[in-house]
């Protein structure tokens, strides 16, 4: 009902999918989709199949600075079973649907298609405008979009419960359901796989972690699953997150990500095999003071190799850069 899709079984929600404004929502995102997925889910998945084959064989996926991307994660990474994003966008429940008015439902579904449009064809989310959209409505928190996000792209939700960590990282049932650090969806993907799709809402800035985290304790305990990183607001290039950026460099098989995330000369100097893709040649005016003249450079040195589509705020696919790194002692350029 949420996805604006037709009910997989028996439907629940009949009278709410009879009103003006589930039929408005579900034209608004058979769109939205139609647009996803030409200018970004064909050609991301030919270029990762054929790129990253290697990391998408992990039956893990991190993506820290995520909020609830569950939708660009899976666009990239469609085989993994564990899917771990990470934000400051909080976890609550739904409330009863068949409980809200009809003036709530509609103003829920509204802020829910605003929120969703600029992900889906900018492929990030506006994040102080998400919050605003979302906190504005009976729809409230990350779990509206991923369950979205996940009914759109053929997924079948079996649960979903309120989390915590323990202090040796194990997630455990959250008493305190409206106050909850994380959530735990269950599923099956399209082909019937299991799948699990956590979100926690951490700080991830120094003074939030640190190695000994239960988050980072649970990370690990996922094996070295690959990382993606994608419209992360520059905050790695900062010293005050210096535990995130050291944690992926030493902590994860590989690093898809676009300039928004561990700086390239980080990367070069843990010893990462990194090969470049699309093109670079600084970054937005309001984040100005992390453009990158190595990174330009590089690309100078044609060292990129062509992209079809745009990806993070850079989403021009004439502007897009995306770098791959893996363990290693050499610097590739293709």
């Amino acid at each position: 009902m949420l996805a604006g899709m037709p009910a997989a079984g028996p439907d629940y929600f009949p009278q709410i999918r009879q009103t003006p404004a589930w039929t408005s929502h579900q034209a608004k995102l058979d769109t939205l989709w139609h647009d996803f997925n030409l200018r970004h889910e064909i050609p991301i998945r030919t270029w990762a199949s054929a790129q990253i084959g290697d990391l998408q064989g992990s039956h893990a996926l991190f993506y820290p600075f995520s909020g609830p991307d569950f939708l660009f994660a899976n666009t990239f990474f469609p085989y993994s079973d564990t899917v771990v994003l990470a934000g400051l966008e909080s976890c609550e429940a739904l409330p009863p649907l068949s409980q809200l008015s009809a003036a709530e439902m509609g103003t829920s579904l509204a802020g829910l298609d605003t929120s969703l449009s600029t992900a889906i064809q900018f492929s990030f989310f506006i994040t102080k405008d998400m919050r605003r959209d979302l906190a504005e409505t009976r729809f409230k928190g990350v779990l509206p979009v991923i369950l979205t996000f996940m009914a759109r792209t053929g997924h079948t939700v079996e649960s979903v419960d309120l989390i915590r960590l323990d202090g040796n990282g194990q997630p455990v049932i959250a008493n305190a359901a409206g106050n909850a650090p994380g959530l735990l969806v269950r599923g099956y993907s399209p082909d019937g796989t299991a799948k699990r799709v956590f979100y926690f809402r951490q700080d991830l800035s120094d003074d939030g972690l640190h190695s000994g985290s239960p988050f980072l304790k649970f990370v690990s305990s996922l094996g070295q699953p690959p990382a993606f990183v994608k419209s992360a607001s520059y905050l790695m290039h900062q010293e005050g997150f210096s535990n995130i950026r050291n944690y992926l460099l030493t902590n994860c098989r590989g690093i898809v990500q676009d300039p928004s995330g561990v700086p390239y000369r980080n990367l070069l100097a843990a010893g990462a095999d990194v090969r470049l893709y699309g093109n670079y040649h600084g970054t937005l005016d309001m984040f100005k003071e992390h453009t990158q003249p190595d990174l330009i450079n590089a690309y100078q040195q044609g060292n990129g190799s062509p992209l079809s589509f745009g990806i993070g705020y850079l989403f021009q696919s004439s502007n897009t850069c995306l770098m791959v790194a893996r363990p290693g002692v050499r610097v590739s350029s293709r």
